[in-house]
């Protein structure tokens, strides 16, 4: 398998796992919502567009999701302090709260699947699991993170 390939199973097998755990685990909430949520723990407050952006969705869209989110008490909005006339979309404590509780009913509901891994397949999965989180905060131009992988390269 090439680094290419191996990445975008790695990206599919995540998503299709988060799909089994919210199906498994009965939560109705849309996964756009832990996205964003996940999103504004991680960066902070930030405008509707540029949250949008983030989360790959459209300005519009993420308008409706923000009004439930924030009828919900999940997040809120506030003035943006450089530009009173644009408003910072914040998670509330409410809405870290839901986040991290959806996190660990994910876990949860995973576990029995991963069961029965030996401690070596634990230990790798513990490695990927950390590169995975390094990688995702760093960006393509980053030079301390620029080698063969963005290539497609193989070993």
């Amino acid at each position: 398998m090439q680094k290419a390939e191996a990445i975008t199973a790695i990206v599919l097998a995540a998503h299709a796992l988060a799909r089994v755990a919210a199906h498994d685990a009965g939560n109705e909430a849309p996964s756009a919502q832990w996205r964003a949520l996940s999103i504004l723990s991680q960066q902070g407050g930030m405008r509707l567009g540029a949250l949008a952006s983030a989360s790959r969705t459209t300005q519009p869209g993420m308008t409706r999701l923000i009004g439930s989110l924030e009828k919900a008490g999940l997040v809120e909005r506030t003035a943006d302090p450089a530009d009173s006339r644009a408003t910072v979309v914040n998670a509330t404590a409410a809405g870290i709260r839901a986040l991290h509780e959806w996190r660990a009913e994910l876990g949860a509901t995973l576990a029995p699947r991963f069961s029965g891994l030996s401690r070596a397949d634990w230990d790798a999965m513990e490695r990927a699991a950390a590169i995975l989180g390094e990688r995702s905060q760093s960006t393509a131009d980053d030079p301390t993170t620029a080698d063969e992988t963005t290539t497609g390269a193989s070993e």
